[in-house]
C-alpha cells in the first residue's frame, strides 16, 4: 500500500491522521509521514490496512446495492400509483 493509498484509505473511513493513527498505534505525524512516503508502516500496520480496505470495498457494495434495490423499489411504487391514478 503505497502513500496515496493510505491517504485514500484514511479519507475514506472519514478520520484524521489522528484518529487514524490511534487505530494503527501511531503518531499523528507518522501518519503524516505514512501519506507523504516519508516513511512506511510495518507489515502489521499494512495489514490491517489492508484488512480496513478490505472491509470498507464490502460495505460500499453493500450500500450500493440497497440504494439500488430502493430506487427500484421507489420506481415500482411510482408506476402503480401512476396506474391507480389514470384509471379514474
Amino acid at each position: 500500500m503505497d502513500a496515496t493509498a493510505i491517504a485514500s484509505l484514511r479519507k475514506s473511513l472519514g478520520l484524521s491522521q489522528a484518529e487514524f493513527g490511534q487505530l494503527f498505534g501511531a503518531h499523528t505525524m507518522t501518519v503524516s509521514k505514512w501519506e507523504r512516503d516519508v516513511l512506511q508502516p510495518s507489515a502489521y500496520q499494512l495489514a490491517l490496512m489492508q484488512q480496513f480496505r478490505h472491509t470498507a470495498n464490502i460495505k460500499e457494495a453493500e450500500a450500493k446495492e440497497q440504494v439500488k434495490q430502493l430506487l427500484v423499489g421507489a420506481g415500482v411504487v411510482a408506476a402503480l400509483l401512476w396506474l391507480l391514478s389514470s384509471g379514474k
